[in-house]
């Protein structure tokens, strides 16, 4: 029996999670947003210093724990803003010290994947799409290879940068799908659709969508319908690709932007016609959030990786660590 308590600040997003032999007892969390622009990193780090105490507070109360029933504590390690990431790394190191629990370092993006185990999901092909990253991801050879990704930008940051444009606010995401709801098929605005192979990029189609918007040329509810449309096909025509290149036969969604409808249901379509299964866990796990650190460090500590004393000081970010950076010994 173990019970890991985990920490997220990569971005936007301060959350912590409590989980218990698998099972998610608690995750809070506290989100910065702007009415104009995008995310500020250091107002971003201030926001989850403000709530860091508040939020473990919650989460206790929530699950009717303390540090007392904690065996470790996982924090998101990488990859991501540093300045946001120094502020969990911080806490987790105050509250281990101060409690003698031992730490345990998690990749974001692998505990985006691994809590897509709570569906069922056994070994799939998983398209991770958020803020800053955008990856087709599949277990081979003690690693999570990224068999595609974004060639230039995220698809969530792609989206929020096209809101900022608009000036719709930060996160554009949930904007946009709704404007996108307004508009139809047959007001359809063809867009420079970007893929090479297994990987995308739209900064093509950013550009074209701030000229349509800046010339006044489409309403911003048929530019959201489009680019949705045409964003979303690239991602499911890789992700295909990604199945029929590796022979799995599970299909799984991960990021914040997999909380969008029409991906899900385009997704759901390719993998109807393919025969194969598909998988998208409840929207709380898939934006960031604490209970995927926690589920991903209870996994890695029952394999032994944990950190104490010295070892723990010596802990540090890594911002731009890649998914295939890590070797996957808990496999």
């Amino acid at each position: 029996m173990s019970v890991i308590l985990g920490i997220e600040s990569t971005a936007h997003t301060f959350g912590i999670g409590i989980v218990k032999d698998g099972k998610i007892l608690a995750n809070v969390k506290e989100t910065y947003t702007t009415e104009k622009g995008g995310i500020i990193p250091v107002e971003s780090a201030k926001h989850h210093e403000k709530f860091c105490k508040l939020l473990l507070k919650k989460a206790f109360d929530e699950c009717g724990m303390s540090f007392e029933n904690v065996n470790a504590i996982a924090f998101s390690q990488a990859p991501g803003l540093a300045p946001c990431l120094l502020v969990g790394l911080r806490f987790a190191k105050k509250i281990s010290k101060e409690n003698n629990i031992p730490l345990v370092p998690v990749n974001h993006c692998v505990a985006h994947l691994e809590i897509g185990r709570i569906t069922g999901a056994k070994d799939p092909v998983m398209l991770y799409a958020s803020g800053a990253n955008t990856q087709i991801i599949a277990y081979a050879s003690e690693k999570y290879r990224v068999f595609g990704e974004t060639l230039d930008i995220g698809i969530g940051n792609f989206i929020d940068t096209f809101a900022r444009y608009t000036g719709l606010g930060f996160p554009g995401g949930p904007k946009v799908a709704e404007l996108a709801l307004k508009s139809n098929s047959e007001k359809y605005i063809e867009l420079p659709y970007s893929i090479k192979g297994m990987d995308v990029a739209f900064s093509g189609m950013l550009t074209k969508l701030r000229q349509l918007f800046e010339r006044k040329q489409a309403t911003i509810e048929d530019l959201s319908y489009s680019l949705q449309e045409t964003a979303f096909a690239m991602l499911v025509e890789a992700s295909e690709r990604a199945l029929a290149h590796t022979g799995k036969k599970e299909l799984l969604l991960g990021g914040g932007v997999a909380c969008n409808k029409r991906l899900q249901e385009m997704c759901r379509i390719m993998c109807e016609e393919r025969g194969c299964k598909f998988f998208v866990p409840p929207n709380s796990l898939l934006v960031d959030n604490g209970a995927m650190i926690a589920y991903l460090g209870e996994i890695q500590f029952k394999s032994g990786i944990k950190f104490s004393g010295k070892e723990a000081d010596k802990l540090d970010i890594n911002p731009r660590q890649r998914t295939d950076h890590i070797k996957v010994t808990w496999r």
